[in-house]
Parts: structure tokens; sequence; C-alpha cells
């Protein structure tokens, strides 16, 4: 901690991977008189203890019959990744931060819905970031998480939250999540879907640029998720019956600039509203391997020929293409090189001498200057060519 605390202020970008795996999987709690499952509700404790007297005086899980439960059924790595106290003390070392990056991949479809060591490292981790002094982070990148990751990273439904805990996270102005793909449909729990929707509210007043990506199979718009007829149910669920049934509220960002999202299954109507709720401050979209449920691209990008006034923007295409270099060519000598550089100089010499621009004399040494970044003075080809690896014919 001693070296992380020299260091850490020339530490601009933090790179959080933890996989998930056998080390990281909970098995569940057994009472070691009658055998039965003990029920573990966890409260994340995080205080920060200056003598090891005062730390050991309260118990870190609850009460000291589940400290010592847990110290017994539990490896090192579960107490490690929930001690909160450590992570607050490495993160207050690290003022500048600006990126942070969090990777949590492998995580196999039959442990979705369990808790692993890597949701209370998370939930650590995100406890950390809102009590430091880290006011120039403005970059959080997710990639390769799961979908119970949204859980444990938001501000105010995750566990340890206060009331200004999603003050760190509006300073955050660009988002990227790459999000493992659930199944959704008319037969499929939606819980995730709102997680998700949720967890993007934190962001909606802050964030300018937005990456998107579903790992897996196609998943829903993740900016019109109150829109997609799964989310709304004709009868509620009996676990939850007074909330589960309410319609969510539109996700608007009232900064965005440039919107990305790629693997997505979605329909006209929603690309159109989103184009229209968010032509005060979108300047680029882009809409990477997605397909449309209903409607045309024409009908979903009717919006911008309403906002420009015609159909013109249709006619800007950008054509892309990969121009080789070629650094030696075959059956050229250097003494024809060096007449074709030549020719070059004196054809760029000349049409210099007859259509001089004397109010842009700044643009002739930079055009000059380009020239010979790009192609080089004589004596630079010269030792070029003499040094490549290409042998002469």
């Amino acid at each position: 901690m001693a070296a992380l605390d020299k260091i850490g202020p020339y530490v601009k970008t933090v790179n959080f991977t933890m996989a998930h795996g056998d080390e990281t999987f909970l098995p569940p709690l057994l009472d070691c008189t009658t055998g039965e499952e003990v029920t573990f509700e966890y409260e994340p404790y995080c205080q920060i203890s200056r003598t090891s007297a005062a730390r050991l005086s309260v118990p870190t899980y609850g009460s000291w019959e589940m400290t010592d439960l847990l110290v017994k059924q539990y490896p090192p790595l579960f107490h490690a990744a929930a001690n909160v106290p450590s992570f607050i003390r490495a993160f207050s070392c690290l003022k500048n931060l600006k990126h942070l990056k969090i990777s949590c991949p492998g995580q196999e479809s039959a442990h979705r819905f369990r808790r692993s060591i890597v949701d209370y490292a998370l939930i650590s981790l995100r406890i950390a970031v809102e009590r430091s002094p880290l006011s120039q982070l403005s970059t959080l990148s997710l990639l390769s998480i799961h979908p119970g990751a949204v859980l444990y990273l938001n501000p105010l439904m995750g566990f340890g939250a206060l009331p200004n805990s999603a003050r760190r996270w509006r300073q955050i102005r660009k988002l990227t999540i790459f999000l493992d793909t659930i199944p959704f449909g008319p037969n499929n729990s939606t819980d995730h879907l709102k997680l998700l929707h949720n967890y993007l509210q934190n962001f909606s007043s802050s964030v300018r640029r937005f990456v998107f990506r579903w790992d897996g199979p196609k998943g829903p718009f993740p900016l019109a998720l109150s829109s997609e007829p799964y989310m709304s149910r004709s009868s509620p669920p009996l676990a939850c019956p007074r909330r589960c049934h309410l319609a969510l509220k539109p996700l608007r960002f009232e900064r965005l600039r440039y919107m990305e999202v790629e693997n997505t299954l979605l329909d006209a109507s929603q690309v159109s509203t989103f184009i229209t709720s968010h032509r005060a401050s979108i300047c680029e979209f882009n809409f990477e391997d997605s397909d449309l449920r209903t409607g045309t691209w024409d009908e979903a990008l009717a919006p911008l020929t309403r906002i420009s006034g015609s159909d013109k923007w249709k006619d800007k295409t950008e054509e892309v293409m990969d121009v080789p270099l070629m650094l030696s060519p075959l059956g050229l000598e250097e003494g024809q090189m060096e007449r074709v550089m030549r020719e070059h100089r004196r054809a760029t010499a000349r049409t210099r001498h007859a259509y001089p621009p004397p109010a842009r004399a700044w643009h002739n040494m930079a055009s000059a200057r380009g020239r010979d970044l790009l192609f080089g003075t004589p004596d630079h080809m010269k030792k070029f060519l003499r040094s490549s690896v290409f042998s002469w014919i």
C-alpha cells in the first residue's frame, strides 16, 4: 500500500479483471450442527479502523456466529473480495484516475442466479469508487460482464449504497458496456432488462459517448427497453404484484453526442423515437450488426428527413478503401527510382511557380513539409532504399 501511495497520483487507467471460475464459486452455507442451509444477508463493513484492536472488536459479517461460519466454510478469496476498507484505501491513492475498466468474463449460464465471489468484489469496488476522492474519473468501461453485475454496480440499488452514491457516477462522460446476453421473450424473465434500464438511468444526465454490445445472441435496444413488448405483462407475477407490472420510464440521455450499439434486435419505431428524443444533442449514431423486427430502415431514419427538411442526407455516402503502400517495387532499379523522384520534384516546382498564391505563403510551407514527410527528402529516401530488406534487381 505504501508503494501504491507513491505511484498512485500518476495512474490514469485501472483495469480490474476477475474471471468466473471454480475459485469464485460459493457453495451454500450449512449449519455445523444441524446441516441445514443458513441464509446469509450481506451488509458491507465499510469502516476504516486505525488499529487492529478496533477492527477485531466489531464482527465483519453482522454477528460473531455468522463471521465464524464464513471464516470456516468460505475461501480466503471471498474475505479479500469483501474487504471494503482495503478497496477504499487502494482507490484513495488514485487521485488522478480518469478511466476505470471492469471485466468479469466466463460466467456459466447455470450460475447466473447465484452470487459468487466476483459479485462481492464488484460491491467493494463500487463502494470504494464512491467514497474515494476521484474527481477526474470520466470514463467507465464494463467489458465482458455478466448481467447480474449491473445490480451490484448500481449506486442506488446496490449493497452499501448511500444517498449521495450516484454523485460520483454522474462524472462519467464516456460509457462502454459489453454485456452477456440472456434469452428474452414472452416466456423468459425480464428482471435483468429492468436492472439494466435502472442502471443506465444513473448516467442519463452526464454521458456524452455511449457504446453498448450484446455478447452472444442478439439482444434488445438498451436505450428503448421501456418500449419492448415483452416488458409489459398482462398479468403481474405473484412475487411482486404491485410493482412488476409498472411501465418503465423512457430513457433519455440529455447530453448524448455519440451512440453505438452492436448485435441488437429492435423495431423501426424504436430507432425513430431515439432520433427524435435526442435530436437536440446527438451528432452521430451507429447500429452495428443490428436487425429490425418490424418496419424498414427508411422508416427508422425518417426523422432525419423531417429534421433536415430534405432527403439530401441519403446521398451523402462515405467510401472507405484500403490503399496499398509499395516500399520497393519489383523490376525497378535504384537509378530509376531517383529519376522518378527528380521528375516529381520538377513538376511540383513548375506548378508552384506557375500559380503562386501570394496570400497563402503559410499553406505552401505546410504543403512542402507534408510532401517531405510523405515522400521523404532525397537523402532520406536514399538511406531508406539502401537499408531496405528488399534487394534491387
